[in-house]
């Protein structure tokens, strides 16, 4: 695993110049890379990753209603947070 290369201020992404296609690309291998990421922190034992996940979707759904609950109306300008995503 490689650290993320931040680019300074002023400096432009090495992908800023790529089409449509790399980027789909690079997000496609960026998303292959996480799902071996995440099957090689459990061993490779899926239903554990699956379990791994979820418990992580719960724990951020639960920081996201709390969230909700002490932020004002006027802070997030009338944004409320939606706990479904679009569907692809």
């Amino acid at each position: 695993m490689q650290p993320a290369e931040n680019p300074r201020p002023g400096q432009s992404r090495p992908d800023q110049g790529a089409s449509d296609q790399e980027r789909r690309d690079q997000a496609s291998s960026d998303r292959e890379w996480e799902v071996e990421a995440v099957l090689a922190w459990h061993d490779d034992d899926a239903k554990a990753a699956i379990r791994s996940l979820l418990d992580d979707c719960r724990h951020l759904r639960r920081q996201l209603a709390l969230a909700e609950r002490v932020m004002s109306r006027g802070m997030a300008r009338g944004w409320t947070p939606r706990y479904e995503r679009d569907a692809l």
